[in-house]
């Protein structure tokens, strides 16, 4: 499945929504997206992963990269990844470094 990606912000909530399988060619078409977002200065930058089928150790690299540009004080959160890509962000330890949310919650996200 082609990799899609769509970003929209919002009240200072950037949201990427992600599909198809994130790999090595496709990591900067996300990183370009992730760089559009830390330049609106956001609070919140939420991963929309229900459609992502697989994530390669780049896309990894365009998560911490998120981490890193945004800062400490940007929330990081992961909206229904598949069981695939959380076995990924588990082995690597990165889901410690993320809020993981199997649906997007308003009251949750959305209180800055």
């Amino acid at each position: 499945m082609a990799f899609h990606v769509a970003t929209t912000i919002d009240s200072n909530i950037a949201k990427i929504t992600l599909s198809g399988e994130l790999d090595g060619s496709m990591a900067p078409v996300f990183q370009k997206e992730v760089e559009k977002a830390a330049t609106q200065k956001v609070k919140r930058l939420v991963l929309l992963m229900s459609d992502l089928d697989y994530i390669s150790s780049a896309g990894l690299r365009v998560l911490v990269f998120a981490k890193q540009k945004m800062g400490a004080g940007v929330d990081l959160y992961v909206i229904g990844a598949q069981q695939q890509v959380k076995d990924t962000l588990q082995m690597t330890g990165f889901d410690r470094s993320i809020i993981a949310l199997d649906t997007y919650d308003a009251a949750t996200i959305e209180n800055i």
